[in-house]
């Protein structure tokens, strides 16, 4: 008789079935933690994988829950899903339940004026939060007072740092601002734009990365800066503007790659190429491989971050008496077609041809 692997939703069950069913590690763990809102094709999958490995699906006993809380964002955008995939992921191999909850608030109100979800006041399940999202620091303090163990990421805190009682996951994204800035002036780009809205922390912490080495260089960074929430409209006009001044420009540094299809859309419409005319960067290579061409851009690592942040945060509320901790999650360069050498001070193309360049103001 073949031998059952007794299971309590480990990772190494979760990837083995997800291997064999053909779907997401995530999809796994919510059929066996008896998610309703799986396609009963795609349950019977699991459960068929689960079955041929010999492991066994009975659901392990709960512990307890946390919530994944996304603070002032309309929609949960394709980074914080993949937070919230990678925590979910290390919820459900320990026996966590995860609930994704979403607030509004005025970022400028104090604690004292702010109201948490009911889920999270409710406390006697509910053990801690995961914050994700734009948090700014009156809903940290308002934890911090209620007494609710929490971990935040911190490269999306707005306004002033703020002092922390819990612990904080950053991506280093001032690193890899540095990385695709070293690379452009690798290829012999001098008049280097950064397009973003760096009133916004986590454009903030690229443009800075950015600045340190065009200051290194003893080159004069340049900035395009708009004041908007959108971040493909934030490139778009970054860039219809940039283009307006007349001023030289052979590369320009999205903050993002949401914004870099803004970038790609602004230079076409003035009849520009993408890199014979301009070359252009991004940051966190969530679209990048699907433009043309490919962006060469900063992958970060989102779905481990989550991961990260769940382990923390079991830890603290395990052990509430632990220090403050910060970890820093590195970046990896990408290299790929959006970007091509300057030769003579002119830009060149991929395959080294000259391209001709005229900044063309915008109407």
């Amino acid at each position: 008789m073949a031998k059952t692997r007794k299971s309590k939703h480990g990772g190494a069950g979760l990837r083995e079935i997800a291997c064999e069913a053909n779907v997401s590690i995530a999809t796994v763990s919510r059929v066996l933690n008896g998610n309703d809102r799986v396609d009963p094709t795609m349950r019977q999958q699991v459960l068929d994988a689960a079955a041929k490995l010999n492991i066994d699906t009975a659901q392990p006993e709960r512990t307890g829950a946390l919530v994944f809380l996304l603070s002032n964002r309309a929609m949960l955008p394709p980074f914080h899903a993949s937070i919230l995939a990678g925590a979910e992921s290390y919820c459900a191999a320990h026996g966590w339940d995860l609930y994704f909850v979403s607030l509004s608030y005025p970022p400028t109100a104090s604690a004292r004026e702010l109201h948490l979800p009911k889920l999270i006041q409710r406390g006697e399940r509910v053990r801690g939060v995961i914050l994700a999202g734009n948090p700014s620091p009156n809903l940290i303090e308002l934890l911090e007072q209620k007494g609710i163990s929490y971990v935040v990421l911190g490269s999306n805190i707005l306004g002033e740092f703020p002092t922390l009682g819990n612990d904080v996951v950053f991506s280093d994204e001032t690193r890899g601002g540095e990385d695709v800035t070293r690379y452009l002036l690798s290829l012999g780009h001098r008049d280097i734009w950064f397009v973003g809205n760096t009133r916004l922390p986590w454009f903030a912490r690229y443009y800075e990365g950015y600045c340190r080495v065009m200051d290194e260089a003893a080159l004069t960074p340049r900035l395009s800066s708009i004041d908007s929430e959108d971040d493909t409209e934030i490139g778009y006009l970054g860039t219809k503007y940039l283009l307006s001044t007349g001023e030289r420009v052979s590369a320009i540094f999205a903050g993002n790659d949401a914004t870099a299809c803004g970038v790609y859309k602004g230079l076409r419409e003035q009849g520009l190429r993408i890199p014979e005319d301009i070359s252009v960067v991004g940051c966190n290579d969530t679209v990048g491989d699907l433009l043309y061409p490919s962006l060469t851009t900063i992958r970060e690592f989102p779905e481990q971050m989550g991961r990260h942040m769940a382990e923390l945060l079991l830890e603290r509320i395990a052990n509430p008496r632990l220090e403050s901790r910060r970890l820093m999650m590195p970046t990896q360069f990408i290299r790929r077609d959006s970007c091509g050498p300057v030769v003579d001070g002119e830009p060149r193309g991929p395959e080294g041809g000259k391209a001709e360049f005229i900044a063309v103001p915008s109407q």
